[in-house]
């Protein structure tokens, strides 16, 4: 048999490690590969910027369990792929980061494009590791694919000298190396059942990645004979099912008091999977550190975790999903009832909103959406505070999703729903975005278009950086600079895009807008011109300014 270049192998190891899709932007530095890539069935999606490239490949882990591939160019291409690595450490998504690089002989000389990868990411990647021959390809990328999955889920970044991806080796792949979900032992599951079972107001707080469909459904079933609510970390509400009687609320930013009231309130917190983030915690005041007042048992893949923020009463280095399968297999004695029963209630008391200002309102168009989504749509969105919507006024059930940045970062949002089109192009996927959000990976609709995987773009226009703002109006009342934004023709851009495209500026109007949208073959784009004055949906400009000034 004819030997394989560096490149080839590494090609060959995606195709053995079940790689169905890689997202990033083509360089010279890595050109062995693109061209082994060429006799696989691997699906190259073509992107416009390797920040947006880095955002697809987190939200198709997510999305489907697999791990995400990024193929980026060295230099420019890994430092604008930064933001997506970080984005995959902050969920807990398994990535694999592809990154060319200089010659090894250049290695030190500051080269075009040079950058030492494990100096740049060593912060923010689980591992970064660099190809020293064609021989080592094969090993390393099966290293590299573990990695990114065992215990806690994160990207990995592996770097690509081109004399190694030129150099020759024999054609071999390595086997993937078999990721074992950690298991609690038989004393541990006995002793979170006898908590549970002596708890009058028990709550499961769930979070963090890796979770399975049927992870999902168990929890949900288990958490309805314990009558224990449950309350989704920071933009992970798609673990539970959101019509069951026990979904309490997202523990996100602008957490309601009936969301804070039910952690508070329990007398024993189940965490599977958190991190005890700062949003998930509400900057760590829901319970003191390091010894919080509730009887807390911490359920997490990484035993790093445990006691890192909150020192449990009980701490089980596990998945979440086996923890879980294990107690179902147990008798357990429900709590009262009524406690549940009183934490929905109040949950939903949260879905009422306050007419708002201007001829769009959004507190009625996302009522109107609830009805009209399908069951298993997939639903994506950036950052900033139009982001509410999606996060805190939309139910997701058994089979819908939501791909939200836990990082925070702005633009994820139309990359990750574009990455769903690809992996599901029949499901309804509804990207959420503000004007200044879009803006930030707008470019990316050209990936859509080439790929023809094109999402629903439900634009939030108010013509500002309106989280700032915010931010701005209640420190410094009045005092407005940097967050106004001139905007583009929205429609006539995403027309050019090849997509249908309407501006919706009156709330009848956006029913029947969205039902075009959903018989458009080529997605769509509907401009929803909000009201600027009105900064969330329980706060305009002006109150923002009363509430600063006293």
């Amino acid at each position: 048999m004819s030997r394989w270049s560096g490149g080839r192998a590494i090609a060959e190891s995606l195709v053995v490690h079940g790689v169905r899709a890689t997202f990033g932007v083509p360089g010279e530095s890595y050109l062995p590969v693109l061209d082994a890539l060429v006799d696989t069935d691997i699906r190259v999606v073509t992107c416009r910027h390797e920040g947006g490239a880095a955002f697809m490949a987190e939200a198709w882990c997510k999305l489907t369990g697999e791990p995400g591939v990024c193929l980026v160019t060295r230099g420019p291409g890994a430092t604008n792929a930064a933001i997506g690595v970080h984005a995959a450490r902050q969920s807990s998504t398994a990535m694999v980061l592809l990154v060319g690089q200089v010659a090894s002989a250049f290695h030190g000389r500051e080269a075009f494009q040079e950058v030492d990868y494990r100096q740049m990411f060593g912060g923010l990647a689980k591992w970064v590791t660099e190809l020293r021959s064609a021989d080592d390809a094969a090993p390393m990328m099966a290293e590299a694919f573990h990695r990114a999955q065992e215990g806690r889920p994160g990207p990995v970044v592996v770097s690509l000298p081109e004399d190694a991806l030129a150099g020759e080796t024999d054609p071999t792949a390595a086997a993937p190396i078999p990721v074992v979900r950690g298991r609690p032992t038989g004393t541990e599951v006995e002793a979170i059942a006898a908590r549970l079972t002596a708890a009058r107001r028990p709550v499961f707080l769930v979070g963090g990645g890796a979770w399975t469909d049927d992870d999902r459904r168990v929890l949900t079933r288990l958490a309805e004979h314990l009558e224990a609510p449950v309350v989704a970390a920071f933009r992970r509400n798609d673990l539970i099912d959101n019509h069951s009687r026990v979904y309490a609320g997202e523990a996100g930013t602008a957490m309601p008091t009936a969301v804070r009231d039910t952690l508070t309130s329990a007398d024993c917190v189940v965490a599977l999977g958190v991190r005890f983030g700062e949003i998930t915690t509400s900057s760590w005041t829901l319970w003191p550190a390091p010894r919080p007042d509730v009887d807390l048992i911490h359920v997490h893949p990484d035993a790093d975790q445990l006691g890192k923020i909150y020192e449990p009463a009980l701490g089980v280095a596990a998945h979440p999903g086996a923890v879980l399968a294990d107690l179902a297999s147990r008798e357990m004695t429900p709590a009262d009832p009524a406690w549940c029963r009183d934490r929905r209630r109040a949950f939903l008391a949260t879905l009422d909103v306050p007419a708002r200002p201007g001829s769009l309102d959004m507190g009625e168009v996302i009522a109107r959406l609830q009805g009209l989504l399908p069951g298993d749509a997939i639903v994506t969105n950036g950052a900033g505070n139009f982001t509410v919507w999606p996060n805190k006024y939309l139910l997701y059930g058994p089979d819908g999703r939501l791909l939200a940045p836990q990082s925070g970062a702005m633009g994820y949002g139309l990359p990750a729903a574009i990455a769903a089109k690809v992996a599901h192009p029949d499901r309804t996927v509804v990207c959420f975005a503000g004007d200044g959000d879009l803006q930030m990976t707008i470019a990316e609709l050209g990936t859509a278009l080439q790929a023809d995987a094109q999402p629903i773009v439900l634009l939030i226009d108010n013509g500002m950086y309106g989280t700032i703002r915010m931010h701005q109006e209640r420190q410094f009342p009045g005092r407005v600079i940097g967050t106004d934004l001139e905007n583009p023709d929205f429609v006539a851009l995403a027309r050019a895009y090849g997509m249908h495209a309407e501006r919706v500026s009156h709330t009848p109007e956006f029913a029947p807008a969205f039902a075009r949208a959903v018989d458009s073959s080529s997605g769509a784009l509907l401009h929803l011109v909000v009201d600027p004055r009105q900064l969330t949906p329980t706060q305009s400009v002006e109150q923002a300014r009363a509430t600063a000034t006293k």
